[in-house]
């Protein structure tokens, strides 16, 4: 696979592209100008947060008519085609896996891809790299669930988030958990980059204090509460970090 900053996922083998919230359209289509070969096949959209779906209908004026364009709800800009957790898409040879992640909001879809030891998610507003976002229109209960499942994918799941908040998000992560030495490090070498995505699944457990609230070490850095349940301690921990 190969995978651009400006959401463009494209199979190697059969020519094909998907644009993942294609928010500003022209820079998408300036992106697939370096591959020439390369056709733009499907629009990929997480939610229908404007800044994610608001592109969908541009784009889909600059492209041949009968482009699908798939999402979580008819709430998305352009969408043809609506979308539940566990459904499969084809691109190509690519098979594009859907999970149902709502929380943030209740039509939130992550894309999953697995090519031969090759795997990625995009995460849109689901899970941010060492954060997440917020619980507009779920509860913690919806969050967790979807946390469960980006948990589940194996380690070296690349993850493409939707947002480049990782600084202030590991900032916040330090806060949490302060002798933490992979948010430490990871906090140290983000400063020095500009573009922090991809992560992977890995190191999303070992430093996004979401994915964490279930250890006893992190629970208990949240909440003195012994008895506090998993998503109580989430949901205290949305409220720090809107706080924060």
């Amino acid at each position: 696979m190969i995978v651009r900053p400006v959401k463009c996922l494209q199979d190697k083998q059969s020519k094909a592209t998907a644009a993942v919230d294609p928010v500003e359209p022209e820079h998408v289509l300036k992106a697939m100008e370096s591959y020439p070969d390369y056709k733009l096949s499907m629009i990929l959209t997480t939610h229908h947060h404007w800044d994610h779906a608001g592109g969908n209908p541009k784009l889909l004026n600059e492209l041949p008519a009968g482009i699908t364009c798939y999402g979580g709800s008819s709430q998305v800009d352009g969408v043809t085609n609506i979308l539940k957790g566990g459904e499969t898409i084809q691109l190509g040879d690519l098979t594009i896996k859907t999970l149902s992640t709502t929380g943030h909001t209740m039509d939130h879809i992550c894309y999953y891809i697995d090519k031969q030891d090759d795997r990625a998610v995009f995460t849109g507003d689901c899970l941010f790299s060492s954060g997440c976002g917020r619980f507009f229109e779920g509860t913690p209960k919806d969050m967790w669930s979807a946390f469960s499942k980006l948990l589940e994918l194996p380690n070296d799941t690349k993850v493409y988030f939707g947002h480049e908040y990782t600084i202030s998000n590991l900032k916040f992560a330090h806060h949490v958990e302060p002798d933490n030495k992979d948010i430490q490090a990871k906090l140290k070498w983000a400063k020095q980059v500009e573009i922090t995505t991809p992560s992977t699944i890995e190191n999303e457990k070992l430093t996004n204090p979401f994915l964490r609230v279930d250890l006893p070490q992190v629970a208990k850095l949240i909440d003195s509460n012994p008895n506090a349940s998993v998503t109580d301690i989430l949901g205290k921990l949305r409220k720090m970090k809107d706080n924060f």
